[in-house]
């Protein structure tokens, strides 16, 4: 046995590994070198993957980890500070992925005394985990399963009591689509299919109740920082998202041809005003909403005509909108709410019907009712691939995979990157967020970089991508590195004059470390190689650093005749580019990155 080593304030210094098979425990100790090189969230669930899952295990395989991985921020008055990352191995992709979230989970589940949650094995039927300052508990979840994600943790709460805090998988994760979501506050883990390795383990919910506290190094000075931070919270930087949201994005997207429509055959959306943040925002409003938190309250909730709220967002939008051809309200609230319903990622089942809908308009797919622009067809896809059944069993195991099975040549308009649906943003209009799609260690990703943010301040030519432009996606992949691991949510970055050592300050403040601006640089780049020696170790290939052929053949049309083109060659020099400046070697493969922990039963 190995005595607990002291930790650095603002973190417990260890991680719980749960065996569900038997629910036998194993704690892992954080050295404080570990957690000041990674931090938490996404930058420690790197570590943690790397070093407690097996070299080359299957996503759905029992010996596959989860981990559920918290921050040093987590707990205190910072605004924005309750997130979680949730890290896995992806079914979808079987590379690295990391899905952030935000709720009363994040804090119940630090205050159980750990700084991480893993999970490990595969119960024989149907369980829940509850876990709290007494231990760990697996109780039979056979009055869960089938349920909702929300019906599953309202049941929980009025069971064992309404201090517990539960993250769920829905129907999807039990079947195992391979882009289910694991949900929580109504809010949700959502890219990669990390509900489908909870459903593989037959964990329906893993339910928390925080009993401890963690100490502060300066507390006071803590304090003073959230006041002067929830202040400038309220600032221009984030008046679009609590005015109208992410959804404003919509029209604005659309009018530089950036929109993704009908599966990125145009960039365009003529019905776009339909809905768009404005128009919804007059005639469907019912409520707006925060996480938990936080102060900017970006959550913005719709009524469709049926009477359903929902929770509305850019990304669901644009992938139950536009991208499938759609332009009906209603239709699109409501298969956003049958996604949240099944526990199924917006974008991913988004991405992979509208490419079966260009399958079917070629002649490649024998199902005729399902055609660009029927909302009907949308929603009846998603049932079916919720529930597994009719063309659902080809459309849950994604794009890519679809392709596989379908093939004549319907690979190269398959909208995803390393496997992972494709998100809403116009890559041959975007050429910073190309190369940013491109690289990124899960795949076509918005979140782990943020390269649009270049395109979008007009500094750059969007539609030319050069040296500059990986440069301006290097920086955003690094702040994004850093923000994930902290957390801190994304939609504050513009609050900050100068990011990192901002930051440095923030962690500085919590933890007691003398760390600085360059500190964190560093810190930003060590994770972003530790995430593509994972992915390395797990099979990743030059080649999956790249585009679907459509965006480097096929120009896209602009407004007064003219069109934007991606070629390869540019698209190569961008990511030779980056691998150089990134310190890769030509094939894009980065230096070791060492592990050592140690386990205490």
């Amino acid at each position: 046995m190995t005595s607990q080593v002291p930790s650095p304030f603002g973190y417990f210094g260890n991680a719980l590994v749960i065996d569900v098979s038997d629910g036998c425990t194993t704690t892992v100790n954080l050295p404080e070198e570990v957690l000041r090189n990674y931090l938490g969230g996404a930058g420690l669930g790197t570590w943690l993957m790397t070093e407690l899952g097996p070299a080359g295990v299957e996503p759905l395989e029992p010996a596959a980890p989860i981990a559920f991985v918290f921050s040093p921020l987590v707990g205190t008055p910072l605004t924005t500070s309750a997130k979680f990352a949730v890290v896995a191995k992806s079914p979808l992709t079987n590379l690295l992925t990391d899905a952030l979230a935000s709720s009363h989970f994040a804090i119940a589940g630090k205050f159980t005394g750990h700084d991480a949650i893993v999970l490990t094995g595969r119960a024989e039927s149907p369980v829940n985990l509850f876990i709290d300052g007494d231990g760990v508990r697996v109780v039979d979840a056979t009055a869960q399963w089938g349920m909702s994600a929300s019906e599953a943790e309202e049941s929980i709460r009025e069971v064992h009591g309404r201090n517990w805090r539960a993250a769920s998988i829905g129907p999807a994760g039990e079947r195992r689509v391979r882009y289910a979501t694991i949900s929580h506050d109504g809010r949700h883990a959502g890219r990669g299919g990390l509900g489908a390795v909870l459903g593989a383990k037959n964990v329906k919910a893993v339910a928390v109740r925080g009993r401890k506290r963690v100490d502060l190094a300066d507390r006071d000075a803590v304090l003073a920082a959230a006041k002067d931070l929830r202040g400038r919270s309220f600032g221009p930087a984030t008046a679009k998202y609590r005015e109208l949201g992410t959804l404003s994005n919509l029209l604005a997207f659309n009018a530089i041809n950036t929109l993704p429509t009908r599966n990125f055959q145009a960039a365009t959306f003529a019905e776009a005003p339909m809905l768009s943040a404005e128009d919804l925002a007059e005639s469907r409003s019912v409520a707006k909403s925060s996480c938990a938190s936080c102060t900017i309250g970006c959550e913005h909730i719709y009524a469709s005509k049926g009477g359903r709220r929902v929770r509305v967002e850019y990304e669901n939008v644009f992938a139950l909108g536009p991208m499938c051809g759609v332009s009906d309200p209603d239709q699109v609230l409501d298969a956003s709410a049958r996604c949240d319903s099944l526990g199924i990622d917006t974008i991913s089942a988004g991405g992979t019907i509208a490419w079966a809908m260009e399958c079917v308009d070629r002649g490649l797919l024998d199902v005729p009712w399902l055609r660009f622009g029927d909302g009907s067809a949308l929603l009846r896809a998603l049932d079916e691939i919720g529930n597994r059944t009719g063309v659902g069993v080809l459309l849950a195991e994604g794009s890519r995979r679809a392709a596989d099975v379908v093939g004549q040549g319907s690979a190269r308009f398959a909208p995803h990157v390393k496997g992972l649906e494709m998100p809403g943003y116009e890559p041959r209009t975007m050429q910073s967020m190309a190369l940013g799609l491109a690289v990124n260690a899960r795949g076509a990703d918005h979140n782990r970089s943020g390269a649009y943010e270049a395109d979008l301040k007009g500094g750059l030519d969007r539609v030319r991508g050069t040296d500059a432009h990986v440069r301006a996606a290097i920086e955003t992949e690094d702040r994004a590195a850093i923000m994930d691991s902290l957390i801190l949510c994304k939609f504050l970055r513009g609050v900050f004059t100068e990011p990192f050592e901002e930051w440095a300050d923030l962690l500085s403040k919590v933890t007691g470390w003398d760390v600085d601006g360059n500190e964190l640089r560093e810190t930003a780049r060590r994770i972003v190689l530790a995430k593509r020696a994972f992915n390395l170790r797990e099979g990743w290939t030059p080649a999956d650093d790249w585009l679907p052929e459509r965006f480097l053949d096929t120009p896209v049309e602009l407004e007064s005749g003219r069109t934007a083109t991606l070629p390869a060659a540019r698209l190569r020099g961008m990511i030779d580019t980056y691998y150089a400046e990134r310190g890769l070697d030509p094939e894009g493969r980065p230096p070791l990155v060492p592990n050592a922990v140690e386990r205490s039963e």
